[in-house]
């Protein structure tokens, strides 16, 4: 329970869903809970914007659901892989839902700002527009972070502190010492962009060829990008190249995207005349796969800062919210016993071994597909010539693997 004004049973910081879905339902369990964001909410947020069906139960037990299927989003029906010259193999959005169930295409923008809204209402004690400048650690032991917002340094301190920060892992590197640390000045983005071996960009555009209810994916030499459908009669288009190829088209991501990206046939006939409807986001990529699920003691993980997954399994977005209830149910679960001083070895022996259970498997198989994908594009085509020409079950099977049903672990609506 709150001890005073600055103590809290938990700090998660980070309020992506990852994030946002711990808090809910750790309030909805009684827990007081600390919600710290760097960003005003809505932003923009790189991300390919696909929300398979999935997600919606977990969105019913966030109490959201209504307010996302209400948002305007997209639609969508399948996702279609295309190679280089234009074959494609398709995987319907069904697959992952009921029969009659498809995706949503909707912007990170609009997702978040409901779930952080959501997060207000169950309780949550909710800073925007304030950074985790340094973690306070006692005796070994996280006990907490020093914000800084608008230039004032604060202390806040909690049993249990979460890092939801994503690919950044800002609150980890603090206590594994990496020199990669991103602590947001431009010099310090650019140096690892620079160092790490891909970059992701996203924009939204308007004017994209036909897309209608459709996802599609194109893989080209050296990565691999997303089209899709969201709010606002927009596409969504998100892709990954190697740095080495963005230092040789001078960082011009105009340029990267008609020499690399637009190779695929299919992406240069959708966006030939596509118009750039927002800024481009970009972030460097540095790896894939599991983190640190326990950094140090009083520290875990959660969402893209324990794992990221990768983007083309469409994936994403059901592992944050995945290992946000997973996370809130075991922190709920030891929080009274940690309030009696028991050792927090237990809740991390608890924690790691319920998140191998559920996300081992799927993070093995995703490392398998992850060399298919960043493969010679003979294989793509080869690849995708050999799914067409197979029973659509065997496709069916390769799909879901790439995810697994997760039990509801609180049950009803929060």
């Amino acid at each position: 329970m709150r001890r005073d004004a600055t103590s809290y049973d938990v700090i998660v910081v980070g309020a992506g869903p990852a994030g946002a879905s711990l808090s809910i339902h750790l309030a909805g369990a009684g827990a007081q809970v600390l919600l710290v964001e760097a960003k005003k909410f809505p932003r923009a947020k790189l991300c390919g914007e696909f929300i398979t069906p999935e997600c919606f139960p977990h969105f019913a037990r966030l109490g959201v659901e209504a307010e996302m299927r209400a948002a305007g989003g997209a639609s969508v029906a399948e996702t279609r892989f295309y190679s280089s010259k234009g074959r494609s193999v398709t995987v319907p959005s069904a697959w992952f839902g009921s029969a009659k169930q498809t995706a949503l295409g909707l912007s990170r923008a609009e997702m978040d700002a409901r779930l952080l809204r959501r997060a207000r209402e169950a309780g949550v004690e909710v800073w925007e527009e304030t950074t985790a400048s340094n973690l306070i650690i006692e005796e070994e032991r996280v006990c907490g972070v020093r914000l800084k917002t608008s230039g004032d340094v604060r202390e806040a301190r909690a049993l249990v502190t979460v890092d939801g920060t994503g690919r950044a892992r800002a609150l980890a590197r603090q206590v594994e010492g990496s020199r990669e640390a991103v602590k947001g000045s431009s010099d310090e983005e650019a140096e690892m962009k620079r160092r790490s071996p891909l970059v992701a960009f996203k924009a939204h555009f308007e004017n994209v060829r036909a897309l209608d209810d459709r996802c599609e994916i194109y893989f080209y030499k050296g990565g691999y990008g997303g089209l899709s459908p969201v709010e606002a009669a927009r596409s969504n288009l998100c892709f990954i190249v190697a740095s080495s190829q963005v230092r040789a088209r001078g960082s011009d991501v105009e340029r990267v995207m008609r020499e690399v990206l637009m190779r695929n046939e299919r992406a240069q006939l959708m966006l030939r005349d596509a118009r750039r409807a927002s800024p481009w986001v970009s972030v460097a990529l540095g790896s894939f796969g599991r983190g640190k699920l326990i950094p140090a003691e009083g520290l875990i993980t959660i969402g893209d800062a324990a794992a990221f997954i990768d983007p083309f399994t469409g994936s994403g977005m059901l592992m944050a919210l995945e290992s946000g209830e997973l996370a809130a149910e075991i922190i709920a679960r030891r929080l009274p016993h940690l309030q009696r001083d028991e050792n927090f070895a237990f809740l991390a022996a608890d924690y790691e071994a319920q998140y191998k259970l559920k996300f081992e498997r799927r993070l093995r198989i995703c490392a398998w597909l992850r060399r298919a994908a960043f493969a010679p594009q003979f294989v793509h085509e080869a690849a995708i010539f050999a799914l067409r020409l197979s029973n659509a079950q065997v496709r069916r099977k390769l799909a879901r693997a790439t995810r697994q049903r997760v039990r509801a672990h609180f049950g009803a609506r929060v």
